[in-house]
């Protein structure tokens, strides 16, 4: 499954590339495409551009605050999840998505 979101906290230091780190290294394990833009201090990091969006089947955005274009992700599955959630456990977060997004996808066929 192809993934792509944003983390970011509200000082957007430690805690946002954490949970970037974590849901990109639950991606590698679990065998999806994981690619995370972190929004924060540093400004935009890892930019998802609108093939990305283009490509993916669900979007994460684990968030502290209201993160900077969202309408780019309309049209898309969003899911949204605590910040916190994905540095403690990124691989059940992911898991628990993309179990959401094929459950959604069978039952729409």
């Amino acid at each position: 499954m192809k993934v792509v979101g944003v983390t970011s906290c509200i000082a957007g230091l430690a805690h946002t590339p954490m949970a970037a780190k974590a849901l990109e290294k639950a991606g590698k394990k679990l065998g999806h495409d994981v690619k995370i833009e972190q929004q924060g201090a540093m400004g935009i990091v890892n930019e998802i551009t609108e093939s990305d969006v283009k490509d993916a089947d669900v979007v994460i955005i684990a968030a502290d605050r209201t993160i900077d274009k969202e309408e780019r992700f309309k049209g898309k599955p969003i899911v949204r999840v605590k910040l916190g959630q994905v540095v403690s456990n990124g691989e059940a977060v992911l898991n628990k998505v993309v179990k959401t997004i094929e459950a959604r996808k069978s039952t729409n066929k």
